[in-house]
């Protein structure tokens, strides 16, 4: 964007202080016509500044820290926990037996029926005495053998056994789909096992061959495995320049310089010492040890982190014409001289510029927003879009990302998922680089409160042109199931269907059924895997084989499916990673854009689908490729999948 298209629109906005009751005040641009509703935000946020304070007080005179500094205070920092919300206790759970026999059954659990039942996620010990055991259970969703089948790889952790050598490593899987719910383990053949401890997915066509490139994000080194077309891929990282080192998690890929090249953005989660490891609840029972020296939630000892551990900077890799990668983060300003802990990412149209922006959600820190300037920079817009914190003005233990126009206006909207004692949240966007949280008002906040959400996206499960939510849960502490917090550690998912209104409704659960099972889940990823216009889920589980979920939703509407390939040489990248596609049926316009990352980590099938229905047919296709340029393409038929070539149309073959 240009500084004069940049200055015009900053004429637009007039800026409004906010107190966020945590020291200091942030700036957030309100557009004119929302000042009537940000005096009113301005009131909310100021009464509850001083109910905060007030208990804050209270809390620094009548109650112990809540997470002390731990032993070898020389050698170690100060390690805490997470950001949450105040904490309630309940006299029962309410993350799992919560059933209603009316209720319609929504997805079947085929996992069993599948080989997909064989595999076995793994990650530390189940104790969970270190915060790199707990966030590992990545899964993506791609056509790799380009067949028409959306295929699932299954991302696997690790142990410190392995990482020493003293034990096998576990192994990742890729499994590809035969049609009719059969699916072959591939994994040998591929060469895709990982055997490193694996932390986030993202999908995406680097090299321009029309082949699905998967990027991995590992506790250690990261791979990028480069599709060779005969069902084989090749670990390129080292060869390319993207083996980055560390804790890495939640990778997105977007070409944010339009040159037609995928960029890679990677975050980082936090620096561990693994000859230094913090201390661990396990030690707190040793005789002589006091509990006060132990990292707390509750009162009881857990894992230390993410607070009190030293973050890790995010890396940006911008992608040469020779097909190597060179490290811009800090030249690109999206370096993170914070050091927030970073979990997920996604390249996205947050203002609509044409230019792709970026959002990171953060651990217990505040989550950023990178607006394009379009000239290889970007500006950090948190604070001022909306995004950074919630509607109290708190940070969150910001997990899962989903992206998606939730109510139909034509602009994409962020859903967030956190920790337990804290509502997940969603951010309505209002338009030029604005957010509201509107949680509660939408329906999303008290019911999510006792859950630990990771994996999350927007689908439309009964196709009636509307998107609905989905949430993927499972706690990290292992002890939540010896007290009465209102939660546990495995948990149910959640459904929402979206009422029309700008709120949802949670989509109860028969006892028996999928949604009234309880998983320690982790990532999550959206597809079509039956291609009967209905979607799928596929979760995979921590320390657990993973979850199948076919939809057998009825009555559903009609559906259209589109796989878009944009034109390399007019600088859009071949899967067109960036490209918004918009439908018309009657009064109804929907978007999808199409996303690299997201959910937790992991990677939904790039396929666009759009539930249609009661229409009988599609009045107006409109495709905004990565270039700029836009299409408008003639749709003939339904309730189909169709392949749309930028500048070409329809594909026949």
């Amino acid at each position: 964007m240009s500084w004069r298209r940049r200055n015009l629109r900053e004429e637009k906005r007039t800026t409004q202080r906010f107190d966020t009751g945590q020291g200091g005040p942030y700036f957030r641009r309100v557009s004119e016509k929302d000042s009537h509703r940000s005096d009113k935000i301005i009131h909310r946020i100021q009464m509850s500044s001083r109910v905060i304070a007030l208990i804050a007080v209270l809390c620094l005179v009548c109650i112990p820290p809540y997470a002390q500094t731990p032993r070898q205070p020389q050698q170690q920092q100060p390690a805490g926990g997470v950001s949450t919300g105040t904490p309630i206790n309940y006299t029962s759970k309410r993350t799992v037996g919560v059933t209603d026999p009316k209720a319609p059954v929504i997805f079947q659990d085929v996992t069993d029926k599948t080989p997909l039942a064989s595999f076995k996620h793994r990650s530390g010990t189940l104790a969970k005495d270190y915060i790199f055991e707990t966030p590992s259970g990545a899964v993506a969703i791609l056509d790799y053998d380009s067949d028409g089948l959306p295929d699932i790889y299954l991302l696997n952790g690790s142990t410190l056994a392995a990482m020493s050598g003293k034990e096998k490593s576990p192994r990742s899987a890729l499994y590809r789909n035969l049609g009719n719910w059969k699916f072959e383990d591939v994994t040998d053949k591929a060469g895709v096992t990982n055997e490193r401890w694996g932390m986030g997915l993202a999908v995406g066509d680097y090299d321009n061959d029309g082949r699905p490139d998967i990027y991995v994000g590992n506790f250690g080194v990261s791979r990028l495995y480069h599709n060779n077309g005969d069902g084989t891929f090749t670990d390129v990282a080292e060869k390319v320049g993207v083996a980055r080192k560390g804790w890495s998690t939640g990778a997105s890929f977007g070409d944010y310089d339009g040159d037609g090249r995928l960029d890679l953005f990677v975050p980082g989660y936090a620096q561990i010492d693994l000859n230094n490891l913090p201390p661990n609840p396990t030690e707190a029972t040793k005789p002589g040890d006091v509990v006060q020296n132990f990292c707390q939630f509750r009162g009881v000892p857990v894992m230390c982190g993410p607070r009190g551990l030293q973050g890790e900077g995010d890396t940006l890799y911008h992608q040469k014409s020779d097909g190597t990668f060179e490290d811009v983060s800090a030249k690109a300003g999206v370096n993170d001289p914070q050091k927030y802990y970073g979990f997920t990412s996604a390249w996205v149209h947050a203002d609509d510029d044409k230019l792709l922006d970026l959002i990171v959600v953060n651990d217990s820190t505040p989550k950023q927003l990178y607006i394009n300037k379009g000239d290889g920079t970007f500006e950090e817009t948190g604070y001022p879009s909306g995004v950074a914190l919630n509607e109290n003005g708190r940070e969150q233990a910001g997990m899962g990302l989903a992206v998606g126009d939730y109510d139909n206006d034509g602009r994409i909207d962020f859903h967030v998922t956190n920790f337990s004692d804290d509502s997940n949240v969603l951010y309505h966007n209002d338009g030029e680089g604005n957010f509201t949280d509107v949680t509660f008002q939408a329906g999303l906040g008290e019911v999510t409160i006792p859950f630990l959400g990771w994996g999350t996206g927007f689908l439309d499960y009964d196709n009636d042109g509307w998107k609905d939510l989905f949430v993927a849960n499972g706690h990290v502490y292992p002890t939540v199931d010896d007290h009465q917090w209102g939660t546990s550690y495995a948990q149910q998912s959640l459904l929402f269907h979206n009422l029309k209104n700008g709120k949802f409704e949670r989509v109860g659960a028969p006892a028996g059924s999928a949604l009234a099972q309880a998983w320690s889940a982790r990532g999550s990823a959206v597809a079509d895997l039956d291609g009967d216009g209905r979607l799928e889920l596929v979760v995979n589980n921590i320390d657990s084989k993973p979850t199948v979920l076919r939809n057998v939703a009825t009555p559903v509407g009609h559906w259209l499916e589109l796989r878009v390939i944009g034109d390399v040489s007019k600088r859009s990248p071949r899967d067109a990673i960036g490209a918004i596609v918009y439908v018309m049926t009657g009064t109804l316009r929907q978007r999808q854009d199409v996303i690299s990352g997201c959910s937790y980590a992991s990677q939904n099938d790039l396929t666009l689908h759009f539930g249609l229905g009661s229409a009988t047919g599609v009045e107006k296709l409109e495709i905004q490729w990565p270039d700029g340029t836009s299409e408008t393409i003639s749709v003939t038929g339904i309730d189909r999948k169709l392949t749309v070539i930028e500048g070409k149309g329809i594909s026949t073959k």
